[in-house]
């Protein structure tokens, strides 16, 4: 039965309501607004105990506030329920609105599970509303709808305990717990949204200072880096276009700062190396070529690129370092001299000479007699060109792999010169060598061979290649020459060779026998080598023994 100074008594708890809530919303952190929250019950709404539950991100609940008794709270403060007893507690009882309310009959069976909670006992209640030590009241806290939803997610519980009149909530007295929860709800979030935003800038300035840090270590590195640094546009039509250089580059092509802006790394490769840069991809690319300097010459650079971008969604570029290797591309270049060159003579070796010979033939066959024949894997003639590329008939495919093949072919040996031009092969060996260094020594016939070599290589043309086969003998390759234009060329180089040679302080001469053999597709290179052998030795056995030399 409600009593006169009832709403006296409803005035002052709405103040002090007011009072709490306003302190709710005016803590200054997370743990303080649960704290508050915990004793706004205790000091607005007439209890003695209260506790915060509050969702962890796994989804069970943690004790993280507690009013009205120290050891209590010291009991279970920090401690953890799961979300399925939880969910137990909250779905049984009777239901006050948002209230759960599980009496002391039915909430024995609650002794047992993982909730954390304080235990008392008592006699049994001796009026129908007196509260029993065993009872419990939940205000379950909701985040504020949206949509027009009654509630949203569940963030935390309110537990409460010992009403000061000592009887069970009114209709007014649980309105005000479900007010209460719902306001609390909102403080919490509130609270919770103020630290991740508070979080979130501290994160953001620590992360802007580690970018200001790592902008000034990246221009540290760049414009201090003892090798060449650049970078440059990505994409677009200014694509490739140089925007900065350090020193070190600059100082590597003997060009300015100022001047290296006008350049894209297309405009200073050398021409030879264009379809190398145009190959070499922008994330992770590596290659070396050859860029220019201001005085007009080229240096052997290694190019390694990565893609940086100016902020997380800001344009990229293209950051290129570029490493001297001037030296080491002369040693390698240097190697690679001596294991294809006779280390005398400075000519092509034998190793050499056949890969060059190699490459101009393929296996096959164009000689005459050899343009009509049989294809044994589909019974059809295989009819060819002058140029050795066959006709279309089933099977052609086979010969694929010659289609890009400027075949080879010998001039028609015999009869009149009907202009035909072929690939020659001479073969020269030297008349009387032997007896230069059986008189002379050997320094004396070294001094021979480079005078020899000297000669050769002077009286063939620029696209022509003489080469050192061993001890005395030479192989010149002249491609795009008729029967006669190889002959006189084998007597023009014999004429230069017979003329005194200085060795040793004497004057020493020595003959030439030229063998002119012919390449053509369908032929190794080792069998044209020894079919201009064979013709050689013939031409020598047919000269005199007292004409093989000049003396």
């Amino acid at each position: 039965m409600e009593t006169e100074s009832e709403p006296y008594v409803r005035l002052a708890t709405l103040r002090q309501v007011h009072q709490v809530m306003a302190d709710m919303n005016t803590a200054r952190s997370l743990a303080d607004t649960l704290q508050t929250v915990a004793d706004g019950v205790v000091a607005g709404l007439g209890y003695e105990l209260a506790c915060v539950n509050l969702v962890r991100p796994d989804g069970d609940l943690v004790v993280a506030a507690f009013s009205g008794n120290p050891a209590a709270e010291a009991l279970i403060t920090g401690r953890v329920g799961s979300r399925d007893s939880w969910e137990r507690r909250l779905t049984m009882g009777e239901r006050w609105g948002d209230l759960v309310f599980i009496p002391h009959t039915e909430g024995w069976i609650l002794d047992d599970d993982d909730v954390p909670q304080w235990y008392t006992d008592g006699p049994a209640p001796r009026f129908e509303d007196e509260w029993h030590p065993s009872d419990r009241l939940f205000a379950p806290m909701y985040t504020p709808g949206v949509q027009g939803s009654a509630c949203g997610e569940l963030i935390g519980v309110l537990s409460v305990d010992r009403p000061r009149n000592g009887r069970l909530p009114g209709a007014w007295g649980r309105e005000a717990l479900q007010m209460y929860a719902f306001q609390a709800a909102i403080a919490i979030s509130n609270a919770r949204l103020r630290a991740n935003m508070q979080r979130a800038l501290v994160r953001l300035e620590r992360e802007q200072q580690a970018l200001r840090a790592s902008e000034e270590s990246f221009r540290q590195a760049f414009e201090y880096a003892p090798s060449g640094m650049a970078i440059a546009e990505m994409g677009g039509d200014q694509h490739g276009r140089i925007l900065r250089t350090n020193d070190a580059l600059c100082r590597l092509l003997g060009r300015p700062a100022s001047a290296m802006r006008r350049y894209s790394f297309s405009d200073l490769v050398h021409p030879e190396d264009i379809g190398t840069l145009l190959r070499t991809s922008a994330e992770g690319g590596r290659a070396e070529l050859r860029l220019g300097r201001r005085d007009g010459t080229y240096v052997w650079v290694s190019l390694r690129n990565s893609v940086v971008a100016d902020a997380a969604d800001g344009p990229r570029f293209l950051l290129t370092h570029v490493e001297d290797i001037e030296e080491r591309k002369r040693r390698e270049l240097q190697l690679a001299h001596r294991a294809s060159h006779d280390s005398l003579t400075g000519l092509p070796n034998s190793a050499e000479l056949r890969s060059r010979l190699a490459a101009r033939l393929c296996q096959r066959p164009t000689h005459a007699g050899a343009l009509e024949s049989t294809d044994a894997a589909y019974g059809h003639p295989a009819v060819y060109d002058a140029n050795g590329h066959g006709f279309d008939f089933p099977g052609a495919a086979a010969y694929d792999a010659y289609d890009h093949h400027e075949h080879t072919i010998a001039p028609v040996e015999g009869g009149r010169d009907d202009g035909a031009k072929g690939l020659a092969v001479l073969f020269c060996d030297l008349d009387g060598f032997k007896s230069i260094n059986d008189r002379f020594g050997h320094n004396a016939g070294d001094a021979v061979l480079i005078e020899v070599a000297r000669r050769l290589t002077r009286g063939v043309r620029d696209g022509d290649t003489v080469a050192r086969l061993g001890g005395d003998e030479f192989v010149i390759l002249a491609d795009g020459l008729g029967r006669a234009d190889a002959q006189d060329l084998a007597v023009r180089l014999r004429n230069e060779i017979i003329q005194p040679i200085r060795a040793e302080g004497r004057a020493v001469r020595v003959g030439a026998s030229f063998g002119i053999g012919w390449a053509h597709c369908g032929m190794t290179a080792d069998e044209v080598l020894k079919s201009a052998d064979e013709r050689m030795y013939v031409e020598k056995r047919s000269r005199p023994k007292q004409h093989r030399r000049a003396g």
